[in-house]
């Protein structure tokens, strides 16, 4: 079925057309339908699946339809997430899916000066896309009315629960009306997702679109062992083998985020990073660098990582293992989107060997092993430019491999 062929207005479809659409994704194609009948839904599918439009194509047409019978602008909707990052992304999605329908969205999240949030409420909004604290800020002051809400979105719910956000996910509930609809997203489930849930639903159609493996059958992931302290030398001589591709980095903390962007540094190798210390509009000028092109190298955290929906990014490199396991499904997921293919790859240290077998048992499959041996790990310490390395170490290696290739020459 293509979207020509749906009940939705001509400028839905147009936009549609326009942004390349021709075919529903699988999640779309069992979504759509019952929004469109009013049916509250809990559906849950991995990341890169095409879940914005899912919900985003029938929002839409619903709010124009209004928009026609009443005239009038209030906010009909409310998408959650737990994100500036993801808030920003949906929000561009919503926009070019909008254009020409009259249907006006806005972002609500905090880090920025809230006076030009408040300019558009005043204005007249139709739907907001919101992270909790801003959200709930302007709301005590009087500037989100949510009287007039009929559709509640929750999107990544796992994801906000591992932020905390249980408390606010309830609070909200309190200010809207009891017969809105709600639409529930998460790309886990387990207990206490369910029971959140089944607490905001009611006689909900449950999808779910998950298969065996988690990981997109786009993504070619593997995990190649490096020890810790050698895990920059790899990560040089990936980025330095492969100049014309696009790198998304994964780490633990934003400490180590700024570490490993020094050691980039130190190799001459341009990068940026994303992490919670940014300022919001730091943060968003990196990202559209690199949406852009003009970096090619992004460091980032598991925090930001929920936002970063960015076409044409060639390889996901995990310089840590995420300490949980479901985690890595997100962070391969950032690759390998739509129909294009992707590569990731992981540094799994022996420290990390635990998390390697958690992240397995997750996902039902083993992750192929990217072989390296000793002569190649050697020389990728022996490439690298960086000066600050323990000299005597580099020696030790360059010594070994001398006798190697002794041996191979007396065979």
């Amino acid at each position: 079925m293509k979207f020509d062929e749906y009940k939705i207005s001509k400028e839905l479809k147009n936009n549609l057309a326009k942004m390349g659409f021709k075919r529903p994704t699988d999640i779309q194609f069992k979504c759509i339908p019952h929004i469109q009948k009013g049916e509250d839904l809990l559906a849950i599918a991995q990341t890169g699946t095409g879940k914005t439009a899912a919900f985003g194509i029938p929002l839409i047409d619903k709010v124009q339809f209004i928009k026609k019978k009443t005239k009038q602008t209030a906010i009909r909707a409310i998408v959650m997430v737990p994100t500036r990052e993801l808030a920003l992304q949906i929000t561009e999605v919503l926009h070019q899916l909008g254009r020409n329908t009259k249907v006006r969205t806005q972002c609500i999240y905090g880090g920025v000066e809230q006076d030009s949030q408040i300019d558009a409420l005043l204005q007249g909004v139709d739907i907001i896309v919101t992270t909790p604290g801003r959200m709930f800020d302007l709301a005590s002051q009087g500037y989100i009315k949510m009287d007039t809400v009929e559709v509640l979105i929750l999107d990544e719910a796992d994801h906000m629960l591992d932020l905390g956000f249980y408390k606010d996910i309830e609070d909200l509930i309190k200010y809207l009306p009891g017969n809105r609809k709600t639409l529930f997203f998460s790309a886990t489930i387990d207990k206490k997702i369910k029971k959140l849930a089944y607490s905001l639903v009611r006689n909900a159609i449950r999808i779910q679109i998950s298969p065996k493996d988690p990981v997109s059958k786009n993504v070619d992931h593997s995990v190649a062992f490096v020890e810790m302290d050698d895990k920059r030398f790899f990560l040089e001589r990936l980025i330095k083998e492969n100049p014309n591709l696009k790198f998304l980095v994964f780490v633990r903390t934003k400490v180590r985020a700024e570490r490993v962007k020094a050691a980039m540094e130190r190799v001459n190798i341009t990068s940026e990073t994303i992490h919670g210390d940014k300022e919001q509009k730091s943060r968003e000028a990196v990202l559209d660098e690199f949406k852009k092109g003009g970096n090619k190298v992004l460091i980032a955290t598991d925090v930001t990582a929920r936002g970063i929906d960015i076409p044409h990014i060639d390889q996901v490199v995990n310089y840590d293992l995420p300490e949980k396991a479901e985690y890595y499904v997100h962070r391969v997921g950032r690759t390998g989107r739509g129909k294009e293919r992707g590569v990731a790859i992981s540094f799994c240290s022996k420290s990390e060997r635990e998390l390697l077998k958690e992240i397995e048992g997750y996902i039902s499959v083993p992750v192929k092993r990217a072989e390296i041996n000793k002569g190649d790990y050697q020389e990728t310490l022996l490439l690298s430019g960086d000066s600050t390395d323990d000299w005597k170490k580099l020696i030790e290696a360059d010594e070994k491999l001398k006798k190697k290739r002794r041996k191979k020459k007396k065979k």
